[in-house]
């Protein structure tokens, strides 16, 4: 399904509970608003043209501006508000994917490891 924005078009490709892929249309100088996603990693891989990703980081006081180039790719983390804005028409992919697993542990102690004898 496509939707019509005032920078250009989306495309849904996959939506289920765990991921959403989207194609992106950009018109060169459109941009989006700043915001940001609770819980989901944001991934932007561009095809064609350029799109600047600017990334408020909340780790520290910083604004990140990255230019990507077709084949290039960078994410947001969950809670940094972020925006984006082409440089030329665009196309790119997005993708918005959940907190990894991997990130889920909390340890109360440390392994180990101990000697088995003969």
């Amino acid at each position: 399904m496509k939707s019509g924005k005032i920078w250009g078009e989306t495309e849904t490709i996959l939506q289920t509970p765990f991921i959403e892929l989207h194609r992106i249309w950009v018109f060169s100088g459109g941009y989006c608003s700043t915001h940001k996603h609770e819980f989901k990693w944001n991934l932007f891989y561009v095809l064609s043209g350029q799109l600047e990703i600017i990334i408020n980081k909340k780790d520290y006081a910083l604004v990140d501006k990255t230019i990507l180039g077709p084949r290039e790719w960078t994410t947001v983390k969950p809670g940094e508000y972020h925006s984006f804005q082409a440089k030329e028409d665009t196309m790119a992919l997005e993708l918005y994917y959940p907190q990894p697993l991997s990130e889920d542990i909390i340890r109360e102690t440390v392994g180990g490891s101990r000697t088995i004898g003969p």
